[in-house]
């Protein structure tokens, strides 16, 4: 660094500053007046007044001791998602070798390296405010921005823009490169379930692309076959899905590759669509009446979002009696109308206490165990008819039902409790009641007790309650691609009635029928991701000694392999984070979850050309360049006057020379001693006296 030393002339008024204007002026004033009344001593005078006022103002030597101080250039480099594409990445480390050495041997400039790494978008010019945000505008060299041209902060305001000091652009990708990109302009996110939703899209060809290209379309929804169509690209379609089942429906929509392009990332745009249920169709179909029953038809009618049709079978069609027709107030049951051709209607059938009475053939019984495999859904309280001969066990029902009656009704007070499998199944999970009694005594779950449990062995299923003996209560299974629940009592109408304090049954019931209908937050072995903010949690049920392998697919289609560990509540569990926004997803070879981070199409995504477009109005401002790396090769970096309005041409940028200082020092150094200035003021005076009465003498002795 270099020191200097500056003089500049500095006033310091012995008066103020207005008074000394005045007295100037009226001074001034004098002068003229005089000239025009004695017409003689105009100049003595004006000298002698401009050496008082001279001193009057006071003025003196400034010196300032400078010393030199560097500019401060930025290398701003994008590490965007966009720069892995082709060769960006090594020619974005290749430059900013480069460039970097070149600046290395000026000891005037600082060089600022800072890197943008944008998750959903490029935001080139927030790191670079970042890094001059301690630097004055009069010490900024300029700015060199190594990027694919993808920014999406490009300041809108000239005054800004020429603030930076020379903007240079230089670009790592390729001229004449193309990309195509599944768009999605209006997708809903909830939907009703069994009905349709519209998704409007649209393929994006960019760059050097045929306007006039077809694109093959493929749809998956919810990992079926795929259907194709052809469509035309850069134009709006529109297509029709159907929501499957309620939870995370999953859709995606893929274009084929266009020719040359340089990735195919953002070909393919996945949908989560919430699938809704409108109203739950139930069946109840009750045996012999019994207070229970009132329990089941006041549960489901209190619910808005169930439609309940519920028969109890008290007149057989084979009954013969002499009361006539017209006063009979009991019909035939309708067998034909509910168990087949209406039964795929209904969401679930709960048989409640049911025995045979010989009403129903079995063929009926063999339409529901069809119905079930296909994706039904059965519930079976069983009462003291089960485990006799009018048992439904003896029907075509026994080949889907989890467990066989032993022949026994245990007419004793017990009190359900949750087995070591049901502590960790989302059914009974933490189900609790009366938390101060269970507090108090930790031995007991808090709720009432039964009165009658039927004995019965399981075949197969999840036994999640136990009853008399430890013997199971409640069994639950998955058949072909339905579900069954069996309950080997018919108290559970108790705990409604709160008998001896009665328990949780509505709350039982509630997840017993969410899980039938295939709730996701409900599946024993569910797999999910959630989002939290910039990390993922990928989480598995362990209640059959699951997988802990699990991959993770990335926004920018890279795939990782995830080991899950032992978490609580039966739970596999793994935090990942998610350094990029986009459409995140998980499989274990049979489901597959999706989560969002930030947008579902961020804008890293949309366009992945190389362009010079967004920065040219920024480079052109500020007196700066655009420089293609593969083409052109790296430019030279220079310095320059700050005076120059051009800084860049082909195969070279510069960087502004603003030759900034501080100041070190300042003395103030009078031009003349106060006693010196105030001799020569009277000297000055005393001397146009003298000259004025000399040439006053000389006037008089001419005249003579």
């Amino acid at each position: 660094m270099m020191n200097s030393a500056a003089l500049s002339i500095h006033f310091a008024p012995l008066l103020p500053t207005p008074f000394s204007l005045v007295l100037a002026g009226g001074a001034l004033l004098f002068i003229v007046a005089s000239a025009f009344i004695f017409r003689k001593g105009l100049i003595g005078r004006t000298l002698v007044t401009a050496a008082f006022m001279v001193v009057l103002f006071n003025p003196s030597i400034l010196e300032e001791d400078r010393e030199a101080v560097p500019d401060t250039a930025i290398i701003v480099v994008d590490k965007s998602a966009s720069q892995d594409f082709g060769e960006r990445t090594e020619r974005t480390e290749e430059t900013l070798d480069t460039i970097t050495r070149q600046l290395s041997s000026q000891d005037d400039l600082i060089v600022r390296v800072v890197e943008a790494t944008g998750k959903s978008d490029t935001r080139l010019f927030t790191a670079l405010d970042q890094a001059y945000s301690d630097i004055p505008v009069q010490r900024r060299a300029g700015a060199i921005l190594i990027t694919d041209g993808q920014v999406h902060d490009v300041p809108d305001d000239v005054e800004k823009q020429k603030a930076y000091g020379p903007v240079h652009a230089l670009l790592t990708g390729e001229k004449h490169e193309t990309d195509r990109q599944m768009l999605v302009i209006e997708a809903p996110s909830y939907g009703i379930v069994g009905q349709t939703i519209d998704v409007r899209y649209r393929v994006v060809d960019s760059g050097e692309a045929d306007a006039n290209a077809m694109a093959t379309i493929v749809i998956r929804a919810n990992d079926q076959k795929p259907t194709m169509d052809l469509v035309p690209v850069n134009v709006e379609q529109t297509i029709t899905l159907t929501i499957d089942h309620a939870g995370q429906n999953i859709f995606e929509i893929e274009a084929s590759p266009a020719d040359g392009e340089i990735t195919t990332v953002n070909n393919r745009v996945p949908l989560l669509v919430n699938g809704v249920r409108d109203r739950l169709k139930v069946l109840l179909v009750s045996g012999q009446p019994h207070p229970g029953e009132r329990t089941w038809r006041d549960l489901l009618t209190s619910d808005p979002g169930v439609d309940l049709v519920h028969f109890t079978i008290l007149r057989e069609p084979q009954k013969v009696d002499v009361t006539p027709q017209n006063e009979l107030s009991l019909i035939a049951f309708p067998f034909r109308e509910l168990f087949e051709v209406k039964l795929y209607d209904f969401d679930l059938i709960i048989f409640d206490r049911y025995g045979l009475n010989r009403i129903l053939p079995n063929y009926y019984f063999a339409n529901i165990a069809s119905y079930i495999q296909k994706g039904g859904a059965l519930l079976e309280a069983s009462g003291p008819s089960f485990a006799g001969e009018d048992s439904i066990y003896t029907t075509a029902l026994k080949d889907i039902l989890p467990a066989y009656p032993t022949g026994s009704v245990i007419e004793s007070a017990f009190t359900p409790a949750i087995t070591e499998l049901g502590n960790n199944h989302p059914v009974t999970q933490g189900l609790a009641w009366n938390a101060d009694q269970t507090a108090a005594n930790k031995d007991t779950p808090g709720w009432g007790p039964w009165l009658r449990q039927i004995g019965v062995q399981p075949k197969h299923g999840d036994v999640v309650m136990s009853g008399v003996n430890g013997q199971p209560l409640l069994i639950l299974d998955r058949v072909g691609e339905g579900r069954v629940a069996q309950l080997a009592s018919d108290q559970i109408w108790l705990w409604s009635r709160g008998f001896k304090g009665g328990g949780p049954q509505a709350e039982l019931l509630r997840r017993l029928a969410h899980w039938l209908m295939k709730e996701p937050e409900l599946e024993e072995n569910a797999l999910d991701i959630i989002s939290e903010g910039d990390s993922l949690l990928i989480r598995r049920r362990n209640l059959h000694n699951v997988s802990a392998d699990i991959t993770l697919n990335a926004p920018d289609g890279t795939t990782k392999a995830v080991t899950l560990k032992e978490g609580q509540g039966g739970w596999l569990e793994a935090h990942i984070p998610a350094p990029l926004h986009g459409v995140y997803s998980v499989t274990d070879g049979t489901q597959k979850r999706f989560a969002v981070v930030g947008e579902i199409n961020p804008l890293e995504w949309r366009s992945v050309v190389t362009t010079a477009d967004h920065l040219k109005p920024i480079t052109a401002t500020s007196g700066g360049s655009t420089h293609w790396v593969a083409e052109e090769g790296i430019p030279d970096a220079r310095r320059m006057n700050a005076s120059n309005r051009n800084f860049g041409g082909y195969g070279w940028l510069g960087l502004r020379d603003n030759n900034a200082f501080t100041v070190t020092g300042v003395r103030d150094i009078p031009f003349l001693p106060s006693w010196v200035s105030a001799l020569l003021l009277l000297v000055a005076a005393v001397a146009a006296w003298w000259f004025e009465g000399r040439s006053g003498m000389e006037r008089r002795r001419r005249a003579r």
